[in-house]
């Protein structure tokens, strides 16, 4: 049987996506092969000047597709709300949102609203961009959303006791904890969607080892050109490239039938390269009392509730 490709992604026509982190990486691979397909696709960047130069190699890509920047710093709420604006003031609504931006493993630094920033950005950001263009969403028959985790979700643990880690932190189980909450999130976005009997569909999906410039962020905020140059050798010798690594997300977003609370990954070994295929996640990503503790606690956290009304078509 043949693997799935980015040449198998269903026609996208009058679809409207955003992708955000769209201006390199995974989010570009994602943003330009739904563009590649038909949607409309937002990239939601947090640098205007790269995400411009991101659109401009869409287009010479994929000539004919319809892409636009907007500024969206998912370590800033009020940047978030300001996004969530002008996308939500739009008639049409929005068919597909893909959560994908993330920083990793970083030293200690905190967002403009004071959270620890994998925390602040992987989750918190993501959460309230969710709901606050849950209205957009629900205008169109089929939403989807997106959640780009990680397999590194198995080492991370929610320390409700010190979600900012303030009293301790290390980056890497900082970042597992980030991963932790996204599954939590996307399962959790489905359960409620369920509950309130609206036709949102709510899934997840990780890259597996996708070498790209998520790896080389924290050596430079260290100022370690060694661990740099390690972090190089790591991904020329073990990391897929990009394109391979968007697959799981552009699956996620696009395959028809796919079940709610769906979790998609590479099928290779300890799937960290290959073609997506469903995967499965630790015993505590389905947790439903940390999930539901963890969302009371979010929208504590970034002011953002979540209101399963659909709104009258305008």
């Amino acid at each position: 049987m043949a693997k799935w490709t980015a040449a198998d992604i269903p026609d996208q026509s009058g679809r409207t996506a955003v992708v955000t982190g769209a201006n390199s990486g995974i989010g570009l691979v994602t943003a330009r092969e739904l563009a590649r397909a038909g949607a409309h696709v937002i990239l939601a960047c947090r640098d205007e000047g790269r995400g411009r130069a991101a659109a401009q190699s869409i287009a010479a890509a994929t000539p004919g597709s319809e892409t636009e920047v907007l500024r969206l710093d998912l370590a800033d709420l009020g940047s978030v709300r300001g996004f969530a604006e002008i996308v939500g003031a739009r008639p049409d609504g929005l068919d597909v949102l893909v959560d994908n931006a993330g920083v990793m493993a970083i030293p200690r630094r905190t967002t403009a609203d004071g959270f620890e920033m994998q925390f602040g950005t992987n989750h918190l950001g993501h959460f309230a961009v969710t709901g606050l263009l849950l209205p957009a969403l629900l205008r169109r028959p089929a939403p989807r959303v997106v959640t780009v985790s990680s397999g590194m979700h198995r080492i991370g643990k929610i320390d409700f006791d010190d979600l900012q880690g303030e009293r301790r932190y290390g980056r890497w189980s900082a970042y597992g904890q980030s991963k932790l909450a996204n599954l939590l999130f996307a399962f959790e976005l489905q359960r409620r969607a369920d509950a309130a009997g609206v036709p949102l569909l709510s899934v997840a999906a990780h890259p597996g080892y996708a070498a790209t410039n998520l790896q080389l962020t924290g050596p430079r905020m260290d100022g370690s050109r060694v661990a740099e140059l390690v972090a190089r050798a790591s991904n020329a010798i073990f990391g897929q490239s990009d394109e391979q690594g968007a697959l799981p997300t552009l699956y996620a977003a696009t395959v028809p039938g796919l079940r709610g609370g769906s979790y998609v990954g590479p099928d290779g070994f300890m799937e960290q390269r290959g073609h997506p295929k469903l995967v499965g996640s630790t015993v505590g990503a389905r947790d439903p009392e940390t999930a539901r503790r963890l969302w009371e606690v979010s929208g504590e956290l970034t002011g953002v509730s979540y209101d399963f009304v659909v709104p009258a078509r305008r």
